[in-house]
């Protein structure tokens, strides 16, 4: 380990093998710091904060702050960070809330670009990036390989199921399928994510199938309630699919993100937070 001389560890801070810890860094008495990790200067973390091996942490990042909820009353909880994770300037991720589990989640080898933050209670997957400014409410759900554009927001309890995109400047306030490209200020969706699914090796044919059944789906005559009804037959057409389907049989808190054309908005019933995506 290299541990500048003007960083403070407290008593109980579990630092791995291979670590540095750059100046100015202070790291409370319950993180816990994985092997051949990279503190740079400034790294501020605290409450029940474990890191992955191999992350890099910038200047002024600060992790595992309390959560930023009203209902929050000094408890401990936890923020959890995996492996080979690259966290810019300035970004912020906060710890969990009892309501919410007492968790927030990050996977591995996600890239958070300078003044991202996430959440209380957020559960974000694998290989995800969030680029400049993009911001979780609370207890959102982010699946694998998403990519979060610049200056974009989503709303709390939002899900964004796995390889999405969601554009630049937009605010999220729907749950956006796999797959799914969402844009605009107040996100609809636009598409699927073609650039996204090329870089994982989706050929042509399987590309044709599923872009078919979006269209049926998402861009079909008449009510979106029939359209779902019809291509449920297509499930085992491409995996792809079936997952699509899954996301949106799922209990949910957040409307589904449709097109901004189509007025057949499905809200969650059972959740009062559920509301229209425009």
């Amino acid at each position: 380990m290299l541990i500048d001389p003007t960083a403070r560890i407290e008593d109980g801070a579990v630092i791995g093998a291979g670590t540095s810890i750059g100046p100015y860094c202070v790291i409370g008495s319950r993180v816990v710091i994985g092997a051949n990790c990279k503190l740079i200067a400034h790294v501020h973390m605290t409450a029940e904060t474990t890191i992955g091996g191999g992350c890099t942490i910038y200047p002024f990042v600060s992790l595992g702050t309390p959560p930023q909820a009203l209902s929050y009353r000094g408890e401990l909880t936890k923020l959890q960070i995996g492996q080979d994770c690259t966290i810019r300037e300035h970004v912020t991720m906060n710890a969990g809330t009892v309501a919410g589990g007492g968790v927030t989640r990050v996977g591995d080898r996600g890239y958070f670009m300078n003044c991202s933050h996430v959440g209380h209670d957020c559960v974000i997957g694998n290989d995800v990036i969030f680029a400049t400014s993009a911001t979780l409410g609370g207890h959102c759900e982010i699946g694998n390989f998403v990519f979060m554009g610049g200056l974009s927001s989503a709303h709390q309890f939002v899900r964004i199921g796995a390889q999405a995109m969601i554009g630049a400047t937009s605010c999220v306030r729907g749950d956006v399928i796999p797959f799914g490209l969402a844009s605009g200020q107040y996100a609809g969706l636009a598409g699927l994510n073609l650039v996204g699914m090329r870089r994982r090796e989706f050929t042509r044919e399987r590309l044709a199938v599923i872009r078919a059944f979006y269209q049926k789906l998402f861009r079909g005559p008449g009510v979106f309630a029939a359209r779902l009804h019809e291509v449920r037959q297509l499930a085992d057409a491409d995996p792809a699919i079936a997952e699509i389907l899954a996301f949106i049989d799922a209990v949910r808190h957040r409307s589904l993100c449709l097109p901004a054309n189509d007025d057949h908005v499905i809200a969650s019933p059972q959740n009062r937070f559920a509301e229209p995506n425009r």
